[in-house]
């Protein structure tokens, strides 16, 4: 189909429509009265059966601009039962996508993909494209979709002349930059990539172009650059460079005089002031057009000197401060989403000191097309009626045409239930096969719009959408909604009912919405309760149940309170809740408004913060936040932090009791409570408590009837009738609570009818023809007056209508006699007194005693698994035989024999129970091989009813159970008898025996394992052929025709053979005793690895001592007692621990050790003292020595005094030098030479080695020590002259060489 659309694509939203046509109007008023349009739901269970015309659910945009570096993708989505068929049109006509194999179509879409990765040039496919969507039930169409491909060209070359500007004038730089597609955005930058600066004097244009209302010397620069950036391909393309070069007069001159030969090219006067003028737009005044929706810009650029300001006004009202902006310092008005008041004549004024200028802009809006309400899919059921209605708007008014399945609609199948009516159509009376889809298209010279629409008839029951058993939970005082989503076709009508259906809700406190949906506005305690909405149409019903819980809100009861804590002392912030109980609360505490500080002294407990050793940074606002799932409550307190103050002790101490008890304003069940405070005793009080006793009724018991803040001295009471009262007050501080006050005067409230009724009634029976009526009894306070009785009430459920009732006093309990066996019935328990009845009681269902089931189960059957499982069916019991109500069926069976001759006969009884819509069980663990009975009977909370006939049965045989024993009747070198017995449970033939045997050594390693069958009548087995000395284990069982069963073990040992002599496992033992102890030395030939060396003393009753040897041949005893004899043995033992080898037994005396001679040469205390002595002795000498050389000379002085040698002068005692220092060979030592002067310098530190070494030359070897220990002055040294007083050093000496 052909639409109206012009080249501008934009979608608008539009006002609603001021008028129609009279007639019109009333018409689709009264069809839309008639019938409402209902979309098919989305649910998918819900879509799987229910058939729908195509509906586009995706389309590309109409305007869709592709990239040509991209394959091009052509969105076409849409919906409908059975799924829809695609096809496209191109440019009016028919694109075949088969014959162009660079185009495909998504599977299950219409999505096309058009791949030009192969080199194709996208602007091949350049066109109008519409996507066709169709069913067996109508043609859905998408809008036209013009594809365009991406431009951004580029820039031409041009050869950019230097621009060279007076001082003071205006200049516009060009941009112009080429048209690409979407256009460019346009920006100046640098070299540098730096966006230019702009202010009120420079700023760009909104055609790109570059004012300047007035150029200055500091504008000359060479890189003015216009860059245009393509959003579409990302791409950035640059102008040529701009110079631009700022003279004033003198300079301009200077420069000019060099070309022209004139040095009065320009004026000597610099560019004057002057007023403004607009650079651009031109003239006093233009005009501008905007579509609705569109974003409006104006600019007024002005130059001027100084620079101007430019102002806005609207002549014909008010510039719309919510979506108008000022941009480009205050040149460009901006006003965006522009609607038709936005229209009229818009003025800037640009003003400096010279003068002012004017331009006006004459604005007009135009608009494209737009929804006021837009097509809506109508489902109708047969012969039903309904509208589809296209309404839009537009300026200039759009035309509105309709098409039917694609075609337009006149040239569609005539259709007698259709009319057309301008922007409506009208069905009446609809048949079943005239599904189609509609298509509007409202357009005009700036747009077009296009909506599908279908009518889908359709004939379906009702079907509720909201998920089952939704349970709400809502506070109360709060509003619920309780939904009740539906669909069929007609449209269903909603019913709502509460617990049972024995009325609909209607009229307050309920708001019934035409969605279906229930609203409770003011939620209390008695709205929780089931509810059942229904869904009925002509063609069925449909219902759902919902729940609805009603929550007490949270309130903090007990908020924190505002502290004074002093410097280091503890304080705690109460935050009591009161909460609904089934929903759980979080506390959370914050510290001015953020999370609490990572600090242990900040302890949360579940209802209050206590912070320890409080500091100055813990003073701020603390608030307490309590969160369920539905609501949540807050409060705050202040802490303020003090310095510790020193003040005389403070005693504390409970308040003193109230006083001065006083009665005021009586009310029928209200009095007003005052009192007066007694001494708080330096804590503050913080709450009082009332009690009250009731002398009528519990005389002596005092209970609590309210509490009031510390602050308050009054109370209003709210009491009770038929109450004696008399009243006191307690006081509660940090320290506790005071004494009572003294008790008030006596107070009577009146007697009144009851205010409530019993709770917990419930019936039931305990016989077959009895009904029990139970309650719990009032209180005396609930009684509110005398003659408390109870009516108890009660009829049969939907058979009897009249009540019978009977007044009982004193009791909680009723029987009713001769009732029917288990029928349900209706009971009311109400509380009256003397003075009237209480309310309405509630409705409770209880049944009738039930009565034994009159049959038994029929057609049991057994069917055997196998040995010890067997599978039981039988058949209902009639429903009306129950006479109660079915709990289930008993299965009881027992063994009645073996099927072997051997076993003895078994009598155990065992009953398995099964729910009440089972038919049939397993009785488990039964033994095999042998014979069962059995019988089912039905049973209900009585009791058992009468048993079905006995089935008998036969378990088949199964492996036996382990022999009754198993032993090793005698063992041998060589050989070893087993015995046995048959197991007591054959569970069938036995058939024999197996045995399965292997050896085991001392590390638990096993040999091959042996098997060997034995027949039935075997009761035992010698075993030849054995190793001798060799444990065994053997694995006996018996088995039937069904395999083995279960295997007892056991081990042996075959025994050493006496007769033949065994090699010995140890020789050549000896011993020998010194002074670390007994050497014990052996050999061994023998495989136990597990050596020890016992011993034990002579002649006495102890045990053996064993020391483990690690499979070494000798060991030392040490601690043995000296003047003892001892026995020795090696033995060697199994893996058990068993000896299993020993070797002969040794007798070994230990001597009794004389104390040697002491030589005194060895002892510690005569080599030290010796030691010291020698030290002493050598002191003595070396002071001699100084003694006798102080202030001599030696002949090695001499002959220093005779070489003269500056250097090796001697070194005065008083400052602390050497004398006379050389070796044999006079060479003195590097690093003790004197200074010249003959004295060392000491005014650093005297450890330091640069005063004795070489100024910092001296070499060290990688110890620390030197590097050449001595050096002297030989012949060759004089040829050097005395230039330098040190030594050669070895680093100098390797520099030298290089």
């Amino acid at each position: 189909m052909q639409l109206k659309a012009g080249l501008n694509s934009h979608q608008m939203r539009l006002m609603m429509d001021t008028w129609r046509d009279g007639c019109l109007v009333l018409l689709v008023i009264f069809l839309g009265h008639m019938i409402s349009a209902q979309e098919v739901p989305l649910d998918p269970k819900l879509l799987e059966g229910l058939p729908q015309p195509p509906t586009i659910t995706h389309q590309s945009p109409k305007d869709y601009i592709i990239d040509p570096r991209e394959n091009i993708v052509i969105h076409c989505e849409a919906k409908g039962k059975p799924r829809p068929s695609f096809s496209w049109t191109r440019n009016g006509t028919h694109f075949d996508i088969d014959r162009d194999p660079k185009v495909i179509m998504k599977p299950h879409s219409g999505t096309l993909v058009i791949d030009i990765s192969g080199g194709e040039r996208s602007e091949a496919y350049e066109g109008v494209y519409q996507c066709t969507a169709r069913n067996e039930l109508g043609t859905a169409v998408s809008n036209n979709i013009i594809i365009r491909q991406s431009r951004s060209p580029l820039w031409s070359k041009e050869r950019m002349k230097p621009i060279i500007a007076q001082e003071g004038e205006s200049l516009i730089l060009p941009c112009r930059p080429p048209a690409g597609l979407p256009p460019p955005i346009i920006f100046w930058m640098d070299n540098n990539f730096q966006r230019l600066p702009q202010s009120r004097r420079v700023s760009q244009g909104l055609n790109g172009d570059l004012y300047f209302s007035n150029i200055q010397t500091e504008d000359s620069r060479s890189d003015y650059i216009c860059y245009a950036r393509f959003p579409h391909t990302q791409t950035i393309q640059q102008k040529q460079p701009i110079a631009v070069r700022v003279l004033n007069m003198d300079s301009m001159n200077d420069t000019l005089a060099v070309y022209f030969n004139d040095s009065g090219l320009f004026s000597d006067k610099p560019s004057e002031e002057r007023a403004p003028t607009f650079m651009i737009p031109s003239g006093s005044s233009s005009s501008k057009l905007v579509l609705r929706g569109e974003t409006l810009e104006m600019e007024c650029i002005a130059d001027g000197l100084p620079t101007p300001e430019v102002s806005w006004m609207k002549l014909s009202g008010e510039i719309p401060s919510g979506r108008a902006s000022f941009l480009n310092f205050h040149k460009t008005l901006r006003i965006t989403d522009v609607s038709e008041a936005d229209a009229g004549e818009y003025r800037c004024t640009a003003k400096n000191r010279h003068g002012s200028t004017q331009h006006t802009i004459r604005v007009s809006v135009k608009a494209a097309p737009y929804w006021i309400s837009a097509p809506r899919n109508l489902v109708l059921a047969p012969m039903e009626t309904g509208i589809i209605t296209c309404r839009a708007r537009g300026h200039p008014k759009p035309t509105i045409s309709w098409s039917m399945n694609g075609v337009p609609i006149e040239n569609a199948p005539k259709d007698p239930s259709r009319k057309v009516e301008d922007d409506t159509i009208i069905f009446s009376e609809v048949q079943t096969g005239s599904s189609a889809v509609y298509q509007c298209n409202a357009s005009n010279e700036y747009g077009y719009l296009l909506s599908n629409a279908f009518v889908n008839v359709l004939a379906e029951p009702p079907r509720v959408l909201t998920p089952p058993h939704k349970v709400y939970q809502v506070l109360m005082n709060k509003p619920a909604l309780l939904e009740c989503a539906s669909f069929g076709s007609p449209i269903p009508t909603i019913t709502w009912f509460k617990d049972s259906r024995s009325s609909t809700l209607e009229g307050d406190p309920y708001v019934f919405h035409k969605n279906g949906t229930l609203e409770i506005h003011v939620s209390q305690a008695f709205n929780s309760g089931k509810y059942t909405c229904v869904a009925r149409n002509s063609l069925g019903i449909s219902e759902n149940h919902v729940y609805l819980e009603v929550k007490e809100p949270t309130r903090i009861l007990r908020p924190p309170e505002y502290r004074v804590v002093q410097r280091n002392r503890d304080v705690v912030f109460e935050c009591k809740v009161k909460h609904d109980p089934s929903l759980v609360p979080t506390m959370t505490w914050l510290k001015d408004n953020t999370e609490l500080p990572d600090d242990e002294r900040f302890r949360v407990d579940s209802d209050s913060l206590t912070i320890t050793d409080v500091t100055e940074s813990d003073a701020g606002t603390y608030t307490c936040i309590v969160n369920t799932t539905l609501d949540e409550d807050l409060a705050s307190a202040r802490l303020t932090v003090v310095e510790a103050t020193p003040t005389p002790a403070v005693i504390y101490g409970q308040p003193d009791a109230p006083t001065d008890l006083e009665l005021t304003d009586p009310g029928a069940r209200s009095v007003q409570l005052t009192w007066t405070p007694g001494d708080e005793h330096n804590s503050p009080i913080k709450k009082f408590v009332i009690q009250y006793e009731d002398g009528l009724h519990e005389s002596g018991v005092w209970h609590n009837l309210t509490e009031v803040p510390g602050t308050k001295t009054t109370a209003h009471l709210k009491l009770s009738p038929y109450v004696h009262y008399t009243f006191r007050v307690l006081a509660l501080n940090d320290v506790g609570y005071s004494q009572p006050s003294a008790h008030s005067r006596l107070y009577r409230t009146n007697p009144a009818a009851p205010d409530v009724n019993p709770s917990n009634v419930s019936g039931f029976g305990t016989e077959h023809n009895n009904l029990v009526i139970t309650w719990t009894a009032l209180t005396g306070l609930q009684s509110n007056g005398p003659g408390l009785q109870y009516k108890v009430m009660w009829r049969q459920q939907d058979v009897e209508e009249d009540w019978t009732s009977v007044n009982v006093a004193s009791v909680s309990r009723f029987t009713v006699s001769g009732t029917p066996t288990f029928v349900p019935y209706e009971v009311m328990v109400q509380a009256m007194n003397d003075y009237g009845h209480g309310p309405k009681p509630a409705v409770v269902i209880g049944y009738s005693g039930e009565d034994f089931p009159a049959a038994a189960p029929r057609d049991v059957q057994v069917l055997v698994m196998n040995s010890t499982l067997a599978e039981v069916h039988w058949s209902e019991v009639p429903l009306r035989s129950v006479r109660g109500r079915l709990r289930g069926y008993k299965i009881h069976y027992h063994r009645e024999r073996s099927l072997h001759r051997h076993n003895s006969h078994h009598s155990e009884r065992r009953t398995e129970s099964f729910g009440p819509h089972k038919t049939s069980g397993k009785l488990p663990h039964l033994h095999p091989y042998s014979v069962y009975s059995l019988h089912v009977t039905a049973f209900n909370g009585r009791g058992e009813g009468p048993a079905s006939s006995v089935q008998r049965f036969e378990t088949p045989e199964g492996v036996p159970g382990v022999p009754s024993y198993f032993r090793v009747s005698g063992s041998d070198l060589d050989k070893l008898t087993l015995e046995w017995g048959p197991p007591h449970e054959r569970n069938g033939r036995l058939t024999g025996y197996t045995l399965k045997y292997q050896t085991v050594n001392s590390s638990s390693e096993v040999g091959v394992l042996e098997e060997l069958n034995l027949p039935t009548n075997h009761t035992s087995v010698t075993l030849h052929n054995l190793k001798h000395s060799t444990r065994y284990k053997f694995y006996f069982s018996a088995k039937t025709q069904k395999g083995p069963g279960p295997a007892l073990t056991d081990e042996a040992l075959t025994i050493i053979d006496k007769a033949v002599p065994i090699a010995p496992v140890f020789g050549n033992v000896s011993s020998s005793v010194n002074e670390d102890g007994a050497l014990i030395s052996w050999e061994y030939w023998g495989l136990e690895k597990h050596l020890y060396v016992e011993y034990i003393i002579d002649d006495s009753d102890e045990d053996w001592h064993a020391e483990n040897v690690n499979g070494s041949q000798f060991h030392v005893l040490k601690g043995l007692k000296e003047g003892l004899a001892y026995k020795v043995r090696v033995v060697a033992r199994g893996h058990d621990d068993e000896t299993l080898h020993h070797s002969e037994e040794l007798l070994i005396k230990v001597p009794a050790m004389v104390s040697p001679q002491v030589d005194i040469a060895t002892q510690g205390w005569f080599i030290g003292l010796m030691s010291a002595i020698a030290l002493l002795i050598l002191i003595l000498l070396i002071i001699c020595f100084i003694k006798r050389n102080k202030g001599g000379k030696y002949p090695v002085k001499e002959k220093e005094d005779a070489h003269g040698d500056p250097e090796i002068q001697p070194m005065k005692d008083d400052d602390l030098t050497f004398g006379e220092y050389s070796d044999e060979d006079h060479k003195p030592l590097k690093g003790s030479r004197t200074p010249s002067s003959g004295t060392v310098k000491r005014d650093d530190s005297d450890d330091s080695l640069v005063d004795y070494g070489d100024s910092g030359d001296t070499q060290f070897n990688e110890d620390g020590s030197f590097i050449g220990q001595y050096s002297g002055k030989s012949e060759r040294d004089t040829s050097r002259g005395h230039e330098s007083s040190e030594p050669p050093s070895p680093v100098n000496a390797m520099n030298s060489f290089v």
